[in-house]
């Protein structure tokens, strides 16, 4: 019987700093509607690089163990429906942030936040894709919804060398859309062109300064992950009933616009919260991840690394120059 685990601890020094390090923990007792799992992989997300510094707004509670995302192999699935040996992965909002999370190789937790492994997807996929790849896949399907094709013209994506960007990337492409990614990490364009972008460009391009309430009109839609007045401006300058979806905020929290995109162009701005998504609409899309929505082959997209690369991974992540998606071999 397991009674310990190794995890990755943050917590707090007698002088109130904020401290990581690798320790052992006890394993609880199971819950009778709880499931115990081996974790095979986890991720790293810009929420985890967060929690990993403390961040009131994101670790709510020190110390705890980070990671939003994990997959693994069911040792005990108490008096739930899980049975042991069943690869399964661990979606849920208080995972990793409330409650001790992925970080670990062994983890408990209520068997209402795991889900099934789809069939087509090995552990490490599923965390290569993992909540970034989710959040783009949501965006996705909302573009869909707003009946957004290929014929419509190009597609933008900010902040495309991030988790969600450069999976978005990939995606449109792999759907035939005209991808233009847009980039401050010039030395990526080449990789962001291997990911499918039909064009990279830079930060200005999207950072319009004036006050001009409509830009000339170039996108048919837009996956934006930054916010601030990168979405101010690709919203001025999205096309007649083109769909601008926005999950992001690094580049600020602040919309300065008029109503004009709304109302003379009929533009619509999707938020995307890929947290509170029902549960119905987050195995929907988890089973097109599985089938149409397809990211095809990952293996360009991933940094892989072990636990014991997550401090040096966190810090590079805080320091804004982590591309794709990194995935940690727990």
């Amino acid at each position: 019987m397991i009674t310990k685990t190794r995890c990755f601890w943050v917590s707090k020094d007698d002088q109130e700093n904020v401290v990581r390090r690798h320790v052992e923990v006890d394993v609880e007792a199971l819950a009778a509607d709880h499931v115990r799992i081996r974790v095979s992989y986890s991720s790293l997300n810009y929420k985890d690089a967060l929690a990993a510094t403390g961040h009131p707004g994101v670790a709510r509670q020190l110390p705890i163990i980070p990671g939003i995302d994990a997959a693994g192999t069911v040792l005990d699935g108490g008096d739930t429906n899980f049975r042991s040996g069943q690869e399964v992965m661990v979606v849920h909002p208080l995972f990793g942030t409330e409650v001790n999370g992925g970080y670990s190789e062994v983890v408990q937790v209520p068997s209402s936040w795991v889900r099934p492994l789809p069939e087509q997807l090995s552990a490490r996929d599923a965390m290569a894709i993992g909540t970034a790849g989710f959040t783009a896949a949501q965006s996705v399907v909302e573009l869909e919804r707003h009946s957004i094709k290929p014929d419509d013209g190009p597609i933008v994506v900010s902040g495309a060398t991030g988790g969600v960007g450069s999976c978005a990337v990939k995606l449109l492409s792999r759907l035939g859309f005209e991808v233009f990614a847009v980039t401050g990490k010039q030395e990526q364009a080449e990789w962001l062109k291997n990911l499918g972008a039909s064009e990279v460009i830079g930060r200005s391009e999207v950072n319009d300064l004036t006050n001009r309430p409509l830009l000339s009109a170039r996108w048919a839609g837009a996956i934006d992950t930054v916010g601030g007045g990168v979405l101010t401006t690709i919203l001025r300058s999205a096309k007649p009933y083109s769909c601008v979806t926005a999950c992001g905020l690094v580049g600020g929290t602040d919309l300065r616009l008029t109503v004009y995109p709304f109302i003379l162009r009929g533009v619509t701005l999707q938020g995307i919260d890929a947290a509170n998504i029902s549960e119905a609409r987050r195995g929907a899309i988890w089973s097109r991840i599985a089938g149409d929505l397809s990211f095809g082959d990952l293996s360009p997209l991933i940094s892989e690394i072990d636990s014991n690369g997550l401090d040096d991974a966190i810090e590079t992540m805080l320091a804004g120059k982590t591309r794709g998606r990194v995935v940690i071999k727990m």
